[in-house]
């Protein structure tokens, strides 16, 4: 397979040096075990085949960064991508989408979702929209744009002219890369672990409740010296073969993806320099990488907030890239190894938010623009699920691999049980899917305090009870 177009003005301090130390590890391209696999429809003869897409999504300077929260693009330090794949074989086709955005929401999600259906001709529910989360990256919301438009702070949360054009370009690259359809004969999964990276945001006192909050970066000596507590240190690889060719691996690792941040320098992060990494150790392969439920995840403990802390948190991960990698088995697939599967659900809206009082603050012209976007963005998530819009949850299966794709921040807690679910299975998982939930935490979680279960969550604890019911019935596990 042609090797997917490239950003030509991708940044590549440090990534040759990390790519040095993987160029050796690639492992020996085990030949297939049968011939290509197929299934046949009558007269009609369906193998898998995949066509891989990616597009430049980096704003220009002067865009909003992080929903506003932060300086505006004033340099950048990377380009950012969106990058996915289109799987066929087995009903409509299904797409995957990674973007190098800190979140998508609401009216803004579902667009971007129905124009890549639209470009591959399928269903809106047999599309799936991610982020990994940076920081240093924009938004998109168009439901809360509306109304900062309405209040005077059109184009503070994101620009929106900018993302309706980063839209039109993913879905004009997914059309183009369906006339690159490639063969799929073998699947591969894989499992590395990731070593002083991820560490839990929350630590708790004695007393079960939260006593420090430890966030991505960190200088506070007890917050360092704490535990890792409860993290997922394992990179799930799923990748996709011709024979003995690979095509395109898939990575899923669960933390914020932040090293620093808040200097107006547009960057994809550790993960995306990690993922560059990649792609000069394995040239002819496509990396889609996927932020896994690192809601309250971060690399507070082993990160000072330096920038020379970015190459080595890169380096790290893409060590465990590279395990993932080595570590693969491959067996043969055919279309009826394909599947997918989405179950929508409702998430209540917290208690807490009262339309009436987040409106009289989007109204209140004293407060800084910031607090009144919060504002705007908690009226719209309870408007959308006051109208009954659900999110959907989707589920990939291929052969014994699953990926769950999941809304918002959501906590670890939920990738590890999905694991503990199927233990007979690889299961791996991809949050920052529907942005408007805010952050997802468990249930207990809510009466732990901290910052997580605090005003950016929108939703209740009860979405723990209807999250895990939506996992086990996509997995087919045990249980109510």
């Amino acid at each position: 397979m042609p090797t997917p177009p490239r950003l030509p003005t991708l940044p590549r301090r440090w990534i040759a040096a990390l790519a040095a130390c993987f160029a050796a590890t690639a492992p020996g391209q085990p030949q297939p075990s049968t011939s290509p696999a197929t299934i046949s429809r009558g007269t009609e003869t369906r193998p898998i085949r995949v066509a891989v897409f990616e597009a430049d999504v980096t704003p220009p300077l002067g865009a909003p960064l992080c929903n506003g929260n932060v300086k505006p693009a004033s340099r950048i330090v990377d380009r950012l991508s969106a990058r996915g794949l289109v799987l066929l074989g087995r009903g409509r086709p299904i797409v995957v989408c990674a973007f190098d955005w800190v979140g998508i929401g609401n009216a803004g999600h579902d667009a971007i979702r129905a124009q890549l259906a639209e470009a591959v001709g399928t269903e809106i529910e047999r599309v799936a929209v991610h982020t990994l989360h940076q920081h240093d990256a924009p938004a998109c919301d168009y439901s809360t744009e509306a109304l900062l438009k309405e209040h005077g702070l059109s184009g503070f949360m994101f620009d929106p002219a900018f993302a309706r054009d980063a839209f039109e370009r993913v879905a004009g690259a997914a059309k183009a890369a369906m006339q690159d359809l490639q063969l799929v004969t073998h699947v591969g999964t894989g499992v590395g672990i990731v070593e002083k990276i991820a560490s839990n945001r929350r630590i708790l006192g004695d007393d079960g409740k939260v006593k420090i909050v430890r966030f991505s970066s960190s200088r506070n000596p007890a917050a360092i010296a704490a535990p890792e507590g409860v993290v997922d240190p394992r990179v799930q690889l799923i990748s996709f073969w011709t024979g003995n060719r690979p095509l395109v691996a898939l990575t899923h690792y669960a933390t914020h993806p932040q090293s620093y941040y808040g200097k107006g320098g547009v960057s994809h992060d550790f993960p995306g320099m990690a993922r560059a990494a990649r792609e000069k150790a394995l040239p002819d392969v496509a990396h889609i990488h996927f932020t896994g439920a690192g809601g309250n995840v971060g690399a507070g403990k082993y990160n000072n907030g330096a920038p020379e802390r970015r190459p080595i948190l890169a380096q790290r991960l893409a060590a465990g890239m590279a395990a993932a990698w080595n570590s693969q088995r491959k067996v043969p697939v055919s279309a009826l190894d394909l599947d997918w599967s989405h179950e929508p659900v409702v998430l209540p809206v917290r208690k807490t938010i009262d339309e009436a009082t987040e409106l009289a603050r989007l109204q209140d012209a004293k407060l800084h623009p910031r607090d009144r976007c919060f504002a705007a963005r908690a009226i719209a998530y309870k408007r959308r699920v006051d109208s009954g819009r659900k999110i959907d949850i989707g589920c990939l299966r291929v052969a014994d691999a699953r990926v769950l794709y999941l809304p918002g921040e959501l906590f670890v807690e939920y990738q590890l049980a999905a694991q503990r679910m199927r233990p007979d299975l690889h299961v791996a998982m991809a949050a920052y899917g529907q942005y408007s939930p805010g952050y997802i935490g468990t249930k207990v979680a809510y009466s732990q305090g901290g910052y997580e279960t605090g005003r950016v969550s929108r939703v209740s604890p009860a979405s723990e009870t209807i999250l895990m019911g939506a996992l086990r019935r996509l997995l087919d596990a045990p249980g109510d």
